[in-house]
């Protein structure tokens, strides 16, 4: 049986785009050092409805970014002058270390023309001595990702190891990031070795000792578990945990292990200290407003 089901909630990024938020959660904030995750889509937008699902420019620090894509395509552009076309099934990781800022736009022309965009977002906690790291982009393509296929299972390492499978993605901590495809009947065991696991299921519907779960549902594992899983329907699910961190601060788009450096990100980001990607630098997303003891939530998708 899991330790704790959470189910996704709205958020809505930019006109008309909703995603799916799964993490942070209120009972559980992180997964090894997994802190934030989003799902967008799938989604058929058509004409100029593209472009108003754009991210516009903003910043981070204190985490990485990993951009994964079902399907579609996505524009990254960021303050260290990066420009990267993300398409399906590429491992994109962006260390914001001590700041950086990026942009995410829908450019793709087939998404004008009703083409489909689906795609998850999570967001990886940085130790405490790599925090304030020299930000960095890296994009892994799709032949550079490890891959098993065996008895109805197909399997993408994204990042970490698993499996006995080893990702060329580079981590700051111990972790695992599994791209699962199920067929129905078949069964799959969580990677062993690490103490947080959880698995999302990103479509389908699997069974878990008995108890049937469903689509947009992260269900978190006891590290001394080990779940009988097997696909009610063919699935796609996120496999996704690791070694913990300790305690993290997420505030908008900043992570941090100190209260005093969110408030330093904040007042750089107004003064202009974290600057925009230079090909892409006439808009950007402002600060959110203070609320007496609130915590806006994470910007999704970047």
């Amino acid at each position: 049986m899991p330790e704790i089901i959470i189910d996704p909630r709205k958020a809505f990024i930019g006109p008309g785009l909703e995603v799916k938020r799964i993490l942070p959660f209120r009972l559980r904030r992180m997964i090894g050092p997994f802190i934030f995750m989003d799902h967008a889509g799938p989604i058929n937008p058509s004409g100029a409805q593209a472009s108003k699902f754009d991210v516009l420019p903003h910043p981070h620090i204190g985490l990485s970014t990993v951009t994964y894509l079902f399907s579609g395509k996505v524009t990254h552009r960021d303050s260290l002058g990066v420009e990267q076309t993300i398409t399906p099934g590429e491992a994109n990781w962006m260390t914001a270390g001590k700041g950086i800022s990026h942009s995410e736009r829908f450019e793709d022309p087939e998404l004008f023309k009703g083409g489909e965009l689906e795609m998850i977002q999570t967001w990886v906690a940085l130790p405490e001595n790599k925090e304030e790291a020299e930000p960095a982009f890296s994009n892994y393509t799709i032949n550079s990702l490890p891959v098993i296929t065996d008895n109805g299972l197909w399997m993408r390492l994204i990042a970490g190891e698993a499996y006995g499978m080893n990702s060329p993605v580079a981590v700051d901590s111990p972790l695992f990031y599994v791209h699962v495809v199920v067929a129905a009947g078949s069964r799959i065991n969580l990677p062993g070795g690490h103490k947080e696991r959880a698995m999302y299921i990103a479509k389908g519907q699997v069974e878990v000792d008995r108890y049937i779960y469903s689509e947009g549902q992260l269900l978190v594992f006891h590290k001394s578990e080990e779940p009988n899983i097997r696909a009610i329907e063919n699935s796609t699910m996120m496999l996704l945990g690791g070694e913990p961190l300790g305690d993290r601060y997420i505030w908008w788009n900043f992570v941090s292990s100190r209260k005093e450096r969110i408030e330093q990100a904040k007042e750089d980001w107004k003064q202009g200290r974290i600057i925009l990607p230079p090909n892409d630098n006439h808009e950007f997303v402002p600060l959110p407003k203070d609320k007496p003891d609130s915590n806006p939530p994470a910007q999704a998708l970047s």
